[in-house]
């Protein structure tokens, strides 16, 4: 039986920590509805546009205390709020609701931005889900200013360090305090790749996000332990769970000590085996992440961010720049740009579609493109203008019949053929891969190996699709597991189809992120691994750790057992033979432990 005292959420940020529970009711406050005379409405604009200008002098602030704190890179993404808050359109909306409908400029902006969270919380897009935070933050802060309420009262500074709660921690409530003031953030909402989950990361403080129905035990003062590398939270604990919680941090603080000497170093087993580690990128700040951790080359560029949030299609020489960009981080590198996961709400204006019941089984990726080759044809000529400048690959996500892939290749040999006429300097071949994330794309592994230049595994989508679990629901996470059988039996068919016919196989899904997983995936026979930029120290540490035969020999295993217990178990049995059960259990990192609404 469970232990009632324990709640489950999502490890964000790790470490363990003892203290404090400190409540903070931090959403958005009663609105009256109030209705303005004609006379007042120039007024309660230049109120509105008053108070909009204070928030933004706030978040100015916050930028800079994060520039400090935890540097120029992580300080960007205040830039995301200040950015909403100088949105013409919005705010042209919210004046309007001023001018023609007459009402209070609070009741206005509050109207407008639950109208966008709204929109953007049924959406497919997680770019557009993981905004809504960023979205509350400065609703929070502009709804108040409006109403004239005093921020310092609604967070008043702790007098000794405690773990914060709240229903959603924002950018702005994560440097709100000191250091030394907090210790560990919880919150009902959020995600891994969430702003604030990135900022309390950054800044070292634990975290754990997805605590549904947690508040509601959740007692201020009330003495907890945070577990942000496991993602639970426990209450009232005793005198031995506290000891054994400080033990624990003393272990995580032993790996990072670990993961600090393989930096620089090659990512070849103990046996001799060489893997190669490539980084995921999702936005151009990220890069140098990437090059400072060691990534041999990018398994994963995604391109939604040159999209999201804007009316019209970026232009083939500005994707050329940003793609040149990311060869010259990695000269004589691998550099593979995934094209447009076009989706949901992650359509510009001009392809905006109509609300689908379930987008991630709808119109996108792939089949997006395919139906507007011109868009395609767009991207895949600034491909081509990058792979003049390095080994720049493009791979193709959702791919669930080889007749996409026989039209995506079509594509690039006549934007190969318009480049070649127009003199425009240009890579002579294109290396097409194909992501297997679908129960379709396994089956078909064969036929698309023999079509492709090479596979990469996208196991978050992957896992989703094949357990019919939505890898973005807190409900849910028990259920999200790559170590279910009929996930790692399908890793293993996409692994031996790619050998047979002698193409590259990675896994660019954040499963290879946790030594267990990446155990496991290394046992099955993947030899290139990509993980976001964060990840690399740990999996370099492993692989250089561990034998190659002990994982084939897990592995072999692993193929024949019938539930999650059985493979797990298998697993730790051969991974502890290499490295210490408490540096294993220091390095299970939320990120592959927990679902990501990440694209991969």
């Amino acid at each position: 039986m469970s232990d009632p005292r324990i709640l489950t959420g999502l490890g964000v940020s790790p470490g363990y920590v003892v203290g404090r529970a400190y409540v903070i009711p931090w959403g958005l406050p009663d609105v009256p509805h109030r209705v303005i005379s004609q006379r007042e409405i120039t007024s309660e604009i230049d109120r509105l546009q008053g108070a909009v200008d204070a928030v933004r002098r706030h978040l100015e602030g916050f930028r800079e205390r994060t520039a400090h704190r935890a540097g120029p890179s992580e300080a960007k993404i205040f830039d995301a709020q200040i950015l909403m808050l100088e949105d013409v359109e919005f705010m042209s909306e919210v004046e309007r609701l001023i001018r023609e409908n007459q009402l209070s400029a609070e009741r206005a902006f509050e109207f407008k931005a639950l109208e966008v969270r709204a929109l953007w919380a049924q959406s497919g897009s997680p770019v557009l889900r993981q905004r809504q935070a960023d979205l509350a933050g400065i609703s929070v802060r502009v709804l108040h200013q409006l109403l004239g309420h005093s921020l310092d009262e609604l967070l008043d500074q702790p007098d000794e360090p405690v773990i914060v709660f709240t229903q959603q921690l924002t950018p702005d409530l994560t440097v709100e305090f000191d250091r030394d003031q907090v210790i560990g953030f919880a919150s009902v909402q959020g995600t891994r790749t969430s702003h604030a989950a990135i900022l309390a990361h950054s800044l070292g403080i634990p975290c754990v996000m997805g605590l549904v129905g947690g508040l509601e035990k959740i007692e201020h003062g009330m003495s907890v332990i945070l577990d942000g590398t496991h993602g639970t939270v426990l209450l009232e604990p005793s005198i031995e769970e506290v000891a054994e919680a400080n033990a624990k941090e003393q272990r995580l603080q032993a790996l990072e000590r670990e993961l600090e000497r393989v930096v620089g170093q090659p990512g070849v087993t103990a046996d001799g085996v060489l893997i190669s580690l490539r980084g995921n990128v999702d936005l151009p700040e990220e890069l140098n992440q990437a090059v400072e951790h060691g990534a041999e080359g990018v398994g994963l560029v995604r391109t939604e961010f040159l999209i999201v949030g804007r009316t019209e299609l970026p232009q083939e020489d500005e994707q050329a720049r940003y793609f040149e960009l990311v060869a010259s981080r990695f000269p004589d590198q691998p550099v593979v740009i995934r094209s447009y996961d076009l989706g949901g709400d992650t359509f510009p204006a001009p392809f905006r579609a109509p609300a689908e019941a379930n987008p991630f089984l709808g119109w996108r990726a792939i089949r997006v493109c395919l139906d507007h080759p011109d868009v395609l044809r767009t991207q895949i000529r600034a491909i081509l203008r990058a792979r003049a400048a390095g080994d720049v690959q493009l791979m193709l996500p959702l791919i669930t019949q080889v007749e996409e892939l026989d039209a995506a290749r079509e594509v690039v040999e006549q934007a190969r053929e318009e480049l070649v006429r127009e003199g425009v300097r240009a890579g002579s071949d294109l290396p097409v891969g194909v992501m297997i994330e679908t129960p379709a794309a396994v089956y078909l592994a064969e036929e698309l190996a023999k079509r492709s230049d090479f596979l990469s595994v996208g196991t978050n989508d992957l896992t989703q699709y094949i357990l019919a679990v939505d890898r973005s629901n807190a409900r849910l996470a028990h259920r999200f597991t790559p170590f279910h059988p009929a996930v790692v039996r399908a890793l293993k068919i996409i692994a031996d189809a790619g050998t047979r016919e002698g193409r590259a196989v990675s896994v660019c899904g954040e499963m290879a992120s946790e030594p267990l997983a990446a155990f496991l995936l290394l046992g099955l026979g993947y030899r290139v691994l990509s993980v976001s930029p964060p990840r690399l120290p740990l999996v370099r540490w492993l692989i250089r750790q561990i034998d190659v035969s002990a994982a084939k020999q897990a592995g072999e295993s692993v193929l024949q057992a019938a539930t999650t217990q059985e493979i797990t178990a298998i697993l730790t049995e051969g991974i502890v033979e290499f490295i210490d059960l408490g540096l294993l259990e220091a390095g299970q990192l939320p990120a592959a432990r927990a679902p990501t609404t990440l694209n991969s």
